[in-house]
């Protein structure tokens, strides 16, 4: 196992910059998920940790040692890919101890390591088929235990479970959390998806335009996004924002007044003065919609029923962003039905003219 140092890695295809100087460190033993919109570096920011791609300016250091110019089979780390990459024509057993024949060990030493991955992984009754045998889920599966029997410091997954449906994601997810728990080793992870995001990491690493925007634990990007870039991206539904002017403030809260005219109760943030523009941002969850209170007036537009919970959708008198509550199952809200939503002042995320949370 060893931890991982990234220092100002820099990476670009022709005119086009892929990473703009990404700092990094990943401790021994972590799971840290890069998560961001298509094309913000995640991909190419992994294929540069393991080798595939050399970066143009920067170090990798792996286990406190510079790895920038060492090439992918001597960095001591393994890759799991979201195609599987694994050889038809070999069995599961020659597929996963394939690497350790290269390298010229003896064959009971092989036996032993892949029988070992085997039984983490529970495919002990599948080493004798070829891929073309297998489901989605148990081809994963190959390919993860094909990188535990080379022992490597560092586990990296580039997306490896967009291939599944969503059960297999499910149960897979679980596994992966599971057999971090058991080999202990550093995995990094590279995904689209926030719910394999929030529920695997230990840290997730949100990247825009190959510059990282926030670094913590889950809960804490969730509920202290560092800006609004942040808040939209993570969280399904995504956050809601209005704009707003601060109308009068003291000690404890502010009145601010968003189009339509309504004027929201906010618990204050330092810095602000009366007159300044800012947005707010609120949860679906931390959204109550009623018939008559005090809060934004709004026009029900549809209602998705989820089972435990209902999306209704929403459009603010005066306005035209499209808000998102979500609410209790037994609600009924008609399309073109009038609320009002209320939210505690608390509960407002606070954002200044320049995107940066206060």
């Amino acid at each position: 196992m060893a931890g991982l140092e990234i220092r100002n890695i820099q990476k670009g295809f022709g005119q086009q910059r892929i990473l703009r100087g990404i700092d990094l460190d990943i401790a021994d033993g972590e799971f840290v998920v890069f998560v961001g919109p298509s094309g913000c570096g995640k991909s190419t920011l992994l294929r540069t940790i393991c080798g595939l791609e050399a970066c143009d300016e920067g170090t990798v250091r792996i286990g406190g040692k510079d790895m920038t110019h060492v090439p992918p089979a001597q960095r001591g780390i393994a890759m799991v890919f979201q195609s599987y990459a694994l050889y038809p024509h070999m069995t599961v057993y020659d597929n996963m101890g394939f690497a350790l024949k290269l390298a010229g060990l003896p064959p009971q030493q092989i036996r032993e390591k892949v029988m070992q991955a085997a039984a983490i992984l529970r495919i002990e009754a599948l080493l004798q088929r070829k891929p073309k045998e297998l489901s989605g889920g148990q081809r994963q599966r190959v390919a993860i235990g094909r990188a535990i029997v080379r022992q490597p410091q560092v586990f990296l997954f580039d997306e490896p479970l967009s291939n599944l449906d969503a059960a297999l994601r499910v149960q897979m997810r679980i596994e992966l959390k599971n057999l971090h728990r058991t080999l202990r080793s550093t995995m990094v992870y590279v995904t689209h998806d926030q719910v394999e995001a929030m529920t695997l990491a230990d840290r997730i690493v949100v990247l825009r335009g190959g510059v990282v925007e926030q670094v913590g634990a889950p809960l804490e990007l969730y509920q202290r996004p560092a800006n609004l870039f942040v808040a939209g991206f993570l969280g399904s539904p995504a956050m809601n924002f209005l704009t707003g002017t601060v109308e009068r403030l003291d000690a404890s809260e502010m009145a601010v007044r968003v189009a339509g005219g309504a004027v929201l109760r906010v618990t204050t943030r330092p810095g602000l003065t009366q007159g300044a523009t800012i947005t707010l941002g609120v949860r679906a969850e931390h959204m109550a919609l009623e018939v008559d209170a005090e809060g934004v007036p709004v026009i029900v537009q549809a209602a998705e029923l989820l089972g435990d919970a209902s999306h209704i959708y929403l459009t603010p008198d005066g306005g035209v962003t499209q808000l998102i509550a979500r609410v209790d199952a037994e609600a009924r809200w008609q399309n073109g039905q009038r609320a009002v939503i209320r939210v505690a002042p608390e509960r407002w995320h606070v954002f200044d003219q320049d995107g940066s949370a206060l």
